[in-house]
């Protein structure tokens, strides 16, 4: 019926135009062919897929059903998770939002679409979603995937496995002597520029706290911090050229072939701004680590992800060449900051935004024999304090590092989803972590509230129903993803989130400058937030 009368509106319009067709010599008989060419088109691309569609009993928004401009659309406001949230609660746990792509909100299959589970028979493969973030060599044309943007399950494992040890939670113990010079610059520039009276007016912190991530990525990754905290702004453009980047990735994982006529067009590069002036800035590291005297060098520093790399290439030479070495490199600096300052972001803002909160994670530190005197605080330690936990767990969960849906194809066989819908092979099957971190059956009805309690045994709660709820939360979460493709650097991401937020909270009295102003939260392909305006001082 739909199509019935987009059809007839069709017709009508155009024969009700005549400064359109008739400005041309043709015959009557002229425009009716040039309807019935359009209405060929118009059902042999939209119509007849779907009608022949086996998602067409699966519910979802009317555009949705014929094109991904639908899911483009929506995606390019910058508030995609909160319209995909929307749409759940008006269609269900299973919304169509693509002609051939459904978002689900089923906690429990997280271990059966990103391969977590055991029992799994085929795996369920990366979509094209994730290859527009990746970058074209402009001399050789290739493109340089990374192990986030790597969608070969193949490939993927054989560029993880040289430097997957690296990552681990005892491997990046190694860097936290550098992430501590970090901790003391930020809290020096935080005392120099913005504490006290010099920022009684309010400065926004969200700022610093980016250049506070940046600058970490670039000393555990090459022994030297970017320079953001030191010059206090963006000097160089590469964060707000990385956001714009960002805004790019966001746009086209909804259409990704698009990404070979804008970025990666052989003929003519048309945009967006790209990630070459990281790689640039990796490629100036690695030649300047190569002409350096080793053996002096090694002596005057602790080791750093270079020298983890560079160790790689000498254990897996038919595996990492200087080009892997780049992608290594890059895979750090892309996901290593944004991420990590968006959560810390997040635990401050919500802090804040209640009555005490601030003060109640400074009293648990204390309580736990973590103090001022410790500072920087040691990730040992950070982690030791439940309450810190449960504070940074929530600010993952309310508002998680990535809000798009994470895809994966459904492989050979087909899937049935708990509501009976069937997916064919092929089917792209998106999880948002957004929409699963609200799941009221998971939960509970307080799924809006800000509740770090949530994360921490209730009163009266037996052990046992806390660790089954525990697990259930955790088998939700998608923060770091799942499976084999789970972030790499979560340690990493994590060790910097603790330490900052202990070391702020034990060193600084921080408050609002305005408590009933809400924030400016931007759906890229990371989440982002503006407008973290307070008014600090140092501890007396």
């Amino acid at each position: 019926m739909a199509s019935k009368v987009a059809f007839k509106g069709l017709e009508d319009w155009l024969l009700a135009t005549p400064n359109t067709l008739n400005r041309f010599p043709v015959s009557p008989s002229a425009n009716v062919l040039v309807v019935a060419a359009i209405s060929f088109l118009f059902f042999s691309f939209f119509v007849i897929p779907y009608l022949l569609s086996p998602l067409r009993p699966i519910p979802g928004p009317f555009l949705a059903r014929y094109t991904n401009l639908y899911r483009l659309y929506h995606t390019t406001r910058g508030s995609f998770h909160l319209h995909i949230a929307q749409l759940h609660k008006k269609y269900g746990p299973v919304v169509l939002i693509g002609p051939n792509t459904v978002d689900i909100d089923h906690p429990d299959l997280v271990k059966v679409v990103f391969g977590a589970s055991t029992k799994q028979k085929a795996e369920w493969k990366k979509t094209e979603f994730y290859q527009s973030s990746s970058t074209r060599d402009k001399e050789t044309g290739e493109i340089m995937y990374n192990l986030f943007s790597q969608i070969d399950p193949e490939l993927h494992a054989k560029w993880k496995r040289p430097v997957a040890k690296y990552y681990s939670a005892a491997a990046v113990a190694k860097v936290e002597r550098k992430m501590d010079e970090v901790v003391h610059l930020f809290c020096r520039e935080l005392e120099k520029r913005i504490c006290g009276e010099k920022g009684k007016g309010g400065m926004d912190l969200g700022n610093w706290i980016v250049y506070y991530t940046w600058d970490v990525i670039g000393n555990v990754t090459f022994s030297q911090p970017l320079g953001y905290l030191q010059e206090g702004r963006d000097f160089d453009s590469t964060v707000s050229t990385a956001e714009k980047t960002l805004d790019y990735f966001a746009f086209i994982t909804a259409i990704p072939w698009l990404d070979y006529v804008f970025d990666k067009n052989r003929i003519m590069r048309i945009g967006p701004p790209s990630f070459n002036p990281i790689v640039g800035l990796s490629v100036g590291h690695i030649m300047k680590r190569f002409q350096a005297d080793q053996s002096k060098e090694q002596k005057d520093r602790s080791v750093d992800y270079l020298d983890m790399f560079l160790e790689a290439k000498q254990e897996w030479p038919d595996v990492v060449d200087d080009a892997m070495i780049i992608r290594y490199t890059l895979s750090n600096m892309i996901a290593g900051a944004d991420t990590t300052s968006s959560v810390i972001k997040t635990a401050i803002y919500y802090s804040l935004k209640a009555d005490g909160r601030w003060e109640k994670l400074r009293e648990e530190l204390e309580k736990a024999g973590v103090t001022r005197e410790m500072c920087p605080v040691s990730y040992k330690n950070a982690r030791s304090v439940p309450y810190l936990e449960g504070l940074v767990r929530e600010s993952m969960r309310i508002l998680p590092g990535i809000a798009l849906g994470l895809e994966r194809y459904v492989p050979a066989g087909g899937f049935k989803l708990p509501s009976e819908h069937y997916l064919p092979e092929g089917t792209a099957v998106a999880m948002n972590p957004y929409v699963l971190c609200r799941n009221r059956g998971v939960w509970g009805e307080d799924v809006e509230e800000f509740k770090p309690e949530r994360w921490l045994r209730f009163e009266g709660e037996t052990e046992t129903k806390y660790q089954d709820r525990l697990q259930a939360m955790n088998n939700a979460d998608l923060t770091f993803g799942a499976g084999s493709r789970m972030c790499l650097g979560k340690h990493l991401g994590l060790m910097q989130i603790y330490k900052g937020l202990a070391t702020l909270a034990l060193l600084y009295d921080i408050e609002l400058v305005d408590k009933g102003m809400e924030w400016k939260v931007t759906n890229s392909f990371f989440v982002r937030q503006e407008g973290l305006e307070v008014r600090m001082k140092k501890r007396a």
